[in-house]
Parts: structure tokens; C-alpha cells; sequence
């Protein structure tokens, strides 16, 4: 199985991250290569540009692809299916326009320019909205084409809005909600590599703001122990022999932490240990 990744940019180290923290650890390094194995003997991966990696995934030089929805939507390769959503990389794609021009709704768009690195998706959107504005290509500075008379409006990725408010923009409406994902050619979809690596990535995403706790805790406030525990499924019970105690361990949510080992040592928990879960598969 070959997996495309970012080769550079915002998604590589993440999408790397992601993969090392599932066991695909790469074993030959990755400095200008276009491959890189992994210690799965069946598993490779693939270095290309984040917008290359649906084509690539499409035509057959990679069975998988990491990148985002939004790069995978404006390919629309159309053989290409969205298998995990790996939960970094979030933004946005909006519609905006000048804060102090006449343009507050998508409808008065019609017989206007909006200019956009993402035509095939801003033909879709438009499509949608029964308005049919001229759709100008650019490849960078999206943000400023209002201001040079380039366009009346833009469709671009935010992440945080902070380059739209710079730039005087202020929204009209969001196009797309992106994140990066794993996507695979329609033909290898159930494969069982494929379906090795989804489960391997999404164990990994489980664990993300997880904590394992144990504690001994008195058999005879075992109940209420339990009613405390906001855990996943149940505590995993066990017994210790001759003292009266047991031993409770479960997965509980980062947040509630605190509040747990308080309430637990109150009905007289003791030797509370939390660790940290790098894995968690259902």
C-alpha cells in the first residue's frame, strides 16, 4: 500500500506525526525523497504537493492520500473516497467581500467577479446558489484582488480570519468546512492493509485527550465509585486479595481529570495513578 503525504507546508509534520504515533514509523528517512518505507513492509509513502495528492490517489500512484477535504473537492477526482477525518488542519472556505463596498448577500454577485484559488469549487457553490458571477483564477494574494480592481468579492481559506480583517473583508458565507483527511481510491476501499492503517490512524485520534486512570478503591463504595467515573463503557474492575479493596481502572477525558480524582479519594480511593494513552482501539 502506498500513502501520499504533504511534502511540505502546514500539513507535513502533522500528517507525520500522525502516521508515527500509529507504528508507521518511516526507516530510510525523508529529506528530498519522493519515498520513504516504513517499518510495514506493505506499507510506503509517497511525498507529493498537498493540491498533487488527489490526482495521484486518483490515477493510481498512491491507493491512499492525506490532505485536505478542500484540496480534495476542488480535484473532485470522482474515484476517490473520504475514509477519516484526521482532525487537524481546520479551516474554512469563505465567501467575502469589502467591509465598506456594496456586497452583503451571495445574490449580489450576479454580473460581479469573484476571484478564487479554488474555481471547480466556487463553480460548485455558485451553481448551487442560482447566481452566476465571472469566476477569475488566481494563484496567491487572493485577499487583495478587491483592492486592485481585480474583483468584487473572493472565495479563500480562513483559519482564524485574521488576514480577511486585515484586509478589510468581512464574510458574506462559508463555502466549505475543510479539515485534512484520508481518502483511498474507490478500488482498494475494504482492502485489508487499507482498513489496517484507517484503524491504526483513528486508535490514535481516540486517545487524543484521553487519560487511563487506576486507583484501589473499598469494595464496599465500589458503586458509588462507579456512578463518579465518567468513563468509556465502565471501569474494568479487578480484585486484590485480603485487604477489602479492588482495583478500578478506566479511560476518562482530560477535562474531568481533576474533578474525578477528587471526588474518588473523597469515597476513599487510594494509589491513583493517571498516564497518558497513545493508542485507543475500540
Amino acid at each position: 500500500m502506498r500513502i501520499a503525504v504533504p511534502n511540505k507546508g502546514r500539513l507535513h509534520d502533522p500528517s507525520m506525526e500522525l502516521l508515527e504515533h500509529a507504528g508507521l514509523h518511516t526507516v530510510d528517512g525523508t529529506d528530498r525523497k519522493l519515498y520513504a518505507n516504513t517499518v510495514d513492509p506493505d506499507v510506503t509513502l509517497l511525498f507529493a504537493r498537498a493540491a498533487d495528492i488527489p490526482e495521484y490517489v486518483s490515477d493510481g500512484a498512491a491507493d491512499a492520500g492525506i490532505t485536505g477535504l478542500d484540496q480534495m473537492r476542488e480535484a473532485d477526482p470522482g474515484n476517490v473516497e473520504d475514509l477519516l477525518d484526521l482532525d487537524f488542519g481546520q479551516c474554512r472556505l469563505v465567501l467575502a467581500a469589502p467591509e465598506d463596498g456594496d456586497i452583503d448577500a451571495v445574490a449580489d454577485l450576479a454580473g460581479r467577479t469573484v476571484a478564487t484559488e479554488f474555481p471547480h469549487i466556487a463553480e460548485t457553490y455558485f451553481a448551487e446558489t442560482d447566481v452566476s458571477p465571472d469566476i477569475v483564477e488566481v494563484s496567491g494574494a487572493t485577499e487583495l484582488t478587491p483592492h486592485v480592481d481585480m474583483a468584487d468579492a473572493i472565495i479563500d481559506i480562513t483559519s482564524t480570519g485574521t488576514t480577511l480583517k486585515v484586509n478589510r473583508l468581512a464574510v458574506i458565507d462559508e463555502v466549505l468546512s475543510s479539515s485534512v483527511r484520508l481518502f483511498a481510491r474507490e478500488d482498494v476501499v475494504g482492502d485489508e492493509k487499507v482498513e489496517q492503517v484507517v484503524m491504526a490512524l483513528r486508535s490514535v485520534i481516540s486517545a487524543d485527550g484521553k487519560r487511563y486512570l487506576m486507583m484501589n478503591a473499598p469494595e464496599d463504595k465500589l458503586d458509588e465509585i462507579r456512578d463518579v467515573i465518567p468513563g468509556l463503557g465502565g471501569p474494568t474492575v479487578m480484585d486484590i486479595a485480603g485487604n477489602g479493596k479492588v482495583a478500578v481502572h478506566t479511560v476518562v477525558d482530560e477535562r474531568s481529570v481533576f474533578e474525578t480524582i477528587n471526588e474518588v479519594k473523597q469515597l476513599g480511593a487510594s494509589g491513583i495513578l493517571v498516564t497518558e494513552i497513545e493508542r485507543l482501539v475500540d
